[in-house]
Formats: C-alpha cells, structure tokens, sequence
C-alpha cells in the first residue's frame, strides 16, 4: 500500500467519515483543521492527528481534503496555506476545479456518492467516488486514496458531477422527505413506522433490480380517479401534502401517458 500523509480541512460528517476510514486503512493522518473545537479535537483524537483551527497545513501532507458546507467552500480554499507540491481537493457535488485558487498547482474533487449522518457507520467498499483532478499527480493520488477506501473510481467531468449530484437530491434527500410524510400520516392512524419496512426494502430492491420505469405501481401508474381523490380528502388535515401528493401524482401520470 502506498503510504500517504494526508489532512483535513473540515470535521463534519463527510469529513469524519472519510477521515476515520482513511486511518483505519492505513494512512496517516496529520492534521484536523476546523472552526469548531469540540468535533476537531474529537476527530483528530480518534485518528492521532492534530487539531488547528488555523489553515496552515504542515509540509508533511501529500493531500489536504477539503470537506466543508458549499457556502464556505471558497472562503476555505482560499485561506488555506500549503506548500506547493500539495494536493488540494474538495468533496462538493456541485463544484469543480474552478472554485481553487489559481495559486494551487495541484487541486482535485474527492466526492463519494453516498449520505453520511453522525453516528452512523457507512460502508465503502464499491462506493462510487466521482473524482475530478488537474492533472497526473492529484489524479493518481485520489485515485489511490479512493482505492484504499475499497470505493469505485468514476473520473467524470464537473458538469457530470452535478448531473449525479442532483440525481442523488431525488434518490436520497426526496425520498426521505417522502418517507418522513409517510410516518406523519401514519403517526395520526397510531401506526408505527416500522410497519412499512418491508414495503421500503422491497421498493428500492425492486427499483434496482428491475429500474425504477418498470418497477412504479399505485392508484396513479392506474389512473385510479377514485382512489385519489380519496386520498386528497384523507389528506385534508394538510394543504401542504395535498399539493405534493396531486404533483406527484400529475406527474405519474404524464410520464405513463395517461390522463386524469
């Protein structure tokens, strides 16, 4: 394995997560860089590095990732301090090599394609990391670093990135919401939640397994006219879900040529 010296701009959940993987696998970890003392120390204590929250990095590091919120992303980069021959890469979806200072010789995106939530323990093997690089050295070493995490390399290009980015929006972010509307309308028939674990588990394995155009079901895919409006009138006690379950349901119904 290649021996990398490595450290973090950040202390989050993408950077917490990444960060404790990377250590377990093997790759030293110098620096934890962070506003927040309590979950810096904490990291950098977890993967016997060094809390600071200045962004002066040691000449030690091979790479430096940046895993910061979107809105901090510029002011971050461009306060980092490192020597030249340092990698520099950020873990942000939306964004690609533009956002670095034209100073930085070598920058690169390490983004992994998954959710991360404290306390939760994520698997990285075969995760698709979409990696962007400026040129052969960044390239090689996020290509290793993502290798060492057992994840899927995937070089694509910014405007790709952000394609998947947003798809996740709806996979992941969206279906969520859509979930936690599901247990409040449960929650007022004094249903757990619980209940609907097997249908979940077999909407998604049925989604990738067969695609999600073959796998829709439901009174909308039928233009069940009946069924839906009781359901609107069932959902009286929420304006607010009414009008996502008649989006929703317009929108099943356009995409099947079907017509209410």
């Amino acid at each position: 394995m290649i021996e990398y010296h490595i450290s973090f701009a950040g202390a989050g959940k993408v950077a917490g997560a990444l960060c404790r993987e990377l250590y377990r696998s093997g790759i030293k970890i110098i620096q934890i860089i962070s506003r927040s003392p309590s979950e810096g120390k904490l990291l950098a204590s977890e993967c016997n590095a060094v809390w600071s929250s200045e962004l002066s990095f040691s000449s030690e590091n091979d790479a430096i990732i940046v895993a910061v919120p979107d809105h901090s992303l510029i002011d971050v980069l461009a306060g980092i301090r490192c020597h030249d021959d340092c990698v520099v890469a950020h873990t942000a979806g939306s964004y690609g090599t533009e956002v670095f200072p034209s100073t930085m010789k070598h920058t690169g995106v390490f983004y992994p394609l998954q959710t991360f939530s404290k306390g939760r323990e994520v698997s990285f093997i075969n995760l698709p990391f979409l990696l962007e690089a400026s040129g052969i050295k960044s390239k090689e070493i996020l290509n290793n670093l993502a290798l060492t995490l057992g994840g899927k390399v995937h070089f694509i290009d910014t405007e790709r990135r952000r394609m998947a980015h947003l798809a996740a929006v709806f996979v992941n972010n969206f279906t969520n919401h859509m979930l936690n509307a599901a247990d409040e309308i449960a929650s007022r028939a004094d249903l757990s939640f619980d209940i609907f674990e097997p249908l979940i588990r077999e909407t998604i394995a049925k989604a990738i397994d067969l695609s999600p155009e073959k796998s829709q079901t439901g009174p909308a895919v039928r233009n069940d006219v009946n069924t839906i409006e009781k359901h609107l009138e069932i959902l009286s006690f929420s304006p607010e879900l009414q009008n996502i379950y008649s989006e929703i349901t317009r929108s099943i119904i356009k995409h099947y040529n079907k017509k209410v």
